[in-house]
């Protein structure tokens, strides 16, 4: 199945200013896959190493951080010759071994023509080490599948319509449809590989196909639960499951409104301060597992500077794992149309989406009785963000945001075909990986 970021992989390999690179992402989401499937592609040999199953190379490191002799106890442990200008070599679970990400501050300076690709679920939680080899490696980050890359693996006939969409060009009423059916299918399997992949080998249809999806989400967090006693370290391992586990019951208590900014109370026994949860919170968005959208009540650029950090929204990583987590059955998705679709499976969708898309940042805004979903930054300008989950689109906070912010453009999220009214943008569900884009070429 195609990842969208292999084109970024390729830019990197090509770069002539390249370094070792870190492939950031939550447990799951394919990094292992993406890094071989890449490296036996585009170099002439591979050579892998996982630091978490093979014990064995962490002593190679804990001896030497000497490039040069650290490629030669590889070859006579590996057995094979390491071309230092041809081949890649892969550094997996990377996390488990501290002094192998040292290693990469001598590789990157001492011998930058070898391609180094590492992998580990927990790196944002390694970038604090003093060990860490700041302004040496480059980064990507690897997410679940959005729905294009959804797409492209079970309906890639359908992808030149989003890019007709993209181009705000009006799309066949029954295709527009057939999208929005797909997209459906997708709030049930989310974007986690193994999901997608059993949900297209059986068929992509039927209530025993999202048995079995089902049934993949549920070890998918059993492995992620697993994860919080191993990896938590200092921190409180109970404190994030109970977060964790929250996010989606909070998400799903909304109706029509909007998603409410995450509340603390009632989560962690005697604890009901932003203070006592900074640290869980903390960890799951580090490690990937959560997305936050902060609260912005004066717009301005830059948007971090005027975001509350203490307020904010949290947003499961994958829209599968949280409608499984949620307990949300997946006939009821299924039967309901999108005039009646749950506002909270919109908003997780659209955050994870604009997050794909390369937005670093996610912000909200809320006035005395108004809210705008997400705010933008784009070419100095705050662009508002609405998302409705059906087709009716009147948008009572977007008014009152205009009125009070004059926005050159403003963008409504729902299930309504691509449509321009004036500086008001209507963007299919669908697409909202592209809003970013869309805001940039059309004000």
């Amino acid at each position: 199945m195609k990842r969208s970021l292999y084109h970024n992989l390729t830019k990197w390999k090509n770069s002539k200013e390249r370094k070792p690179l870190i492939l950031k992402g939550a447990r799951q989401v394919g990094k292992t896959w993406l890094l071989t499937n890449f490296g036996n592609s585009e170099f002439s040999a591979v050579h892998y190493i996982n630091f978490e199953k093979e014990k064995r190379f962490h002593s190679l490191f804990k001896e030497s951080l000497d490039p040069d002799a650290i490629i030669s106890t590889l070859e006579i442990m590996l057995v094979v010759k390491i071309d230092i200008y041809r081949d890649f070599l892969i550094f997996d679970e990377i996390q488990e071994c501290p002094e192998a990400l040292t290693s990469l501050k001598y590789f990157n300076e001492e011998i930058p023509t070898l391609a180094i690709g590492c992998a580990g679920s927990h790196m944002g939680m390694m970038l604090s080490l003093s060990s860490f080899p700041v302004g040496k490696v480059d980064f990507l980050t690897l997410y679940p599948f959005n729905f294009e890359e959804y797409l492209n693996a079970k309906r890639s006939d359908l992808i030149q319509f989003l890019n007709k969409s993209s181009k705000l060009e009006r799309i066949p009423e029954a295709i527009h449809e057939l999208l929005l059916e797909e997209l459906k299918n997708y709030y049930i399997v989310g974007g986690m590989p193994e999901a997608v992949e059993i949900f297209i080998k059986k068929g992509g249809k039927g209530l025993e196909t999202c048995e079995a999806v089902r049934s993949i989400h549920y070890k998918l967090i059993e492995g992620i639960q697993s994860d919080f006693a191993k990896h938590s370290g200092k921190w409180n391992a109970a404190h994030i499951a109970r977060v964790w586990e929250d996010i989606p019951q909070q998400i799903s208590r909304v109706n029509d409104k909007s998603v409410s900014r995450f509340q603390f109370k009632g989560v962690i026994p005697n604890k009901s301060k932003f203070s006592q949860f900074e640290r869980p919170i903390d960890w799951l968005i580090k490690t990937g597992l959560a997305i936050p959208v902060y609260l912005i009540e004066q717009p301005a650029i830059p948007l971090k500077s005027r975001s509350r950090k203490n307020m904010v929204k949290l947003y499961l990583f994958d829209i599968g794992l949280m409608n499984t987590m949620a307990g949300i059955p997946y006939e009821s998705i299924l039967k309901q149309d999108y005039g009646s679709y749950k506002g909270y499976m919109a908003e997780n969708y659209v955050a994870q989406e604009l997050i794909s898309e390369g937005v670093k940042e996610l912000f909200f805004w809320q006035g005395k009785t108004s809210e705008i979903e997400f705010l933008l930054g784009v070419k100095d300008n705050i662009i508002p963000v609405e998302v409705k989950s059906g087709s009716r689109t009147r948008a009572r906070s977007l008014e009152v945001y205009q009125k009070k912010y004059t926005p050159p453009v403003s963008i409504v999220i729902s299930a309504k075909n691509v449509a321009k009214t004036g500086k008001q943008i209507y963007i299919p569900l669908y697409n909202s990986g592209k809003v970013s884009q869309i805001s940039k070429n059309y004000y």
